[in-house]
């Protein structure tokens, strides 16, 4: 098994919250309560969107334009989230593109960042079950992950969340 050394505590590192943007509408709910803890606990918030390389793989006339739509449609959701949050939570998050695996991606950006401390992801409601995130990678390897995992309900309210975070 790898070792992961976390820096976030050391002189000159910051506590970073991981949260992974995608458009599922609990991932809403994982942002706030990533942004509140982060606020809270004079930490970090990096947000990362994971572009998935296969939308590209059947349509070889077209796939850099392809591709160049999707870091576009990436860059204006991650701009979107950092806009609201500057307003609402007063923090500025940092924002990462990827292209990959969602769960190949995540462990990796977390390999690389020793910052990162916490992911946290939102469960889904409703019938469908915890939502494909939260199956990916807490599901998975959750008992070998790098760092804790927060799943936040994906039915709570900011005022809960609020009170919680």
């Amino acid at each position: 098994m790898t070792t992961y050394r976390r820096q976030s505590r050391e002189e000159g590192h910051n506590r970073k919250f991981l949260v992974v943007i995608d458009e599922t509408p609990e991932c809403e709910r994982a942002v706030f309560y990533a942004s509140r803890r982060a606020e809270r606990t004079g930490g970090k918030l990096t947000m990362l969107y994971v572009i998935n390389p296969s939308e590209f793989q059947h349509w070889l006339g077209v796939e850099s334009i392809m591709r160049s739509d999707a870091e576009h449609e990436a860059r204006r959701v991650l701009g979107d989230y950092a806009e609201k949050l500057r307003e609402t939570v007063g923090i500025e998050p940092e924002a990462v593109i990827r292209e990959g695996v969602r769960p190949e991606e995540v462990r990796g950006l977390i390999e690389e960042d020793k910052d990162i401390a916490i992911l946290v992801l939102a469960a889904g409601h409703g019938g469908e079950g915890p939502g494909p995130l939260v199956s990916e990678i807490a599901g998975r390897s959750s008992a070998e992950f790098p760092v804790p995992i927060t799943i936040v309900p994906g039915t709570l309210s900011d005022e809960d969340i609020n009170a919680l975070a």
